[in-house]
């Protein structure tokens, strides 16, 4: 008994220290918003603010469109996530348990999407994009999330449903249900965890994305909020600071909401 205790004050104490040094990045940036940008380029980086800045540094972020940026990455970041696993779903169901000719082909097609470097998708969808009209609209940016997207959920999915029984569909087709009736009502509610960390890992993703949104927008309305980040005003780090914190907002509201789906979802696959 004391043995148990001994270890479990250690194993506090080692994630207590860890996660000391995991938010002391946190830490930084709440002591240096309020800061002026003068007072953040003389001072120490750990000095106590002098004043109470906060209200300029929140004007100068909106004064920038970063809010804009933050709807337009929303819309990317949803659709693209929510489309790409939709299609990885379908792509998945198909080529585990329907009959279709040359399922190691396509698999190996749609999967080859991951193995090249994506600096190399961007020259020829950038002139792609330009010849279609599709350059700094925000059709062009959820379209190609989502392509983007695709072949990592069409995998992870695949891996998945290759662990539920043949039989399932079997016994389904028996009762009547079609191809369509069991994917819906058998395969997706089984699926719900890997679906939830599906969307929030591509939506996080296709929200942290800066070298494709510099590339393919120009306009203020278009531009995703990384990008536009990566404009605010330079030498303004307690702004910038600010930007960090409020960007990181849906990413966070998305994990905890997500997280019940996930817990019922692998309570539902256990059954």
């Amino acid at each position: 008994m004391a043995q148990k205790t001994n270890k479990t004050v250690i194993v506090n104490t080692i994630l207590s220290v860890l996660g000391l040094v995991w938010i002391t990045p946190l830490i930084f940036t709440v002591l240096n918003i309020v800061k002026t940008k003068q007072e953040y380029n003389m001072g120490s980086f750990w000095q106590l603010p002098e004043g109470f800045n906060l209200v300029d540094n929140i004007k100068t972020v909106i004064d920038s469109g970063i809010l804009s940026s933050i709807g337009a990455s929303l819309l990317y970041a949803v659709l693209g996530s929510g489309f790409s696993a939709f299609i990885g779903l379908l792509a998945a169901y198909a080529l585990t348990h329907l009959r279709i000719r040359g399922k190691m082909f396509w698999f190996l097609f749609i999967y080859s999407g991951t193995i090249f470097p994506f600096q190399v998708y961007l020259i020829p969808i950038y002139k792609g994009y330009f010849k279609l009209g599709l350059y700094d609209t925000s059709l062009g940016m959820v379209l190609f999330y989502t392509a983007i997207c695709i072949p990592f959920c069409m995998f992870v999915l695949r891996n998945f449903f290759l662990g539920i029984s043949k039989e399932v569909c079997e016994s389904a087709k028996i009762d009547g249900a079609s191809d369509w009736k069991t994917l819906l009502y058998i395969f997706v509610p089984m699926a719900k965890a890997p679906l939830s960390i599906l969307f929030l890992s591509q939506f996080t993703w296709s929200w942290n994305d800066l070298m494709f949104g510099l590339t393919f927008t120009k306009s203020t309305n278009v531009r995703p909020v990384m990008a536009s980040m990566s404009m605010l005003s330079k030498g303004n780090a307690p702004a910038l600071f600010l930007a960090c914190i409020l960007v990181s907002i849906p990413t966070i509201i998305l994990f905890i909401f997500l997280q019940n789906n996930f817990e019922a979802g692998m309570a539902y696959t256990s059954k």
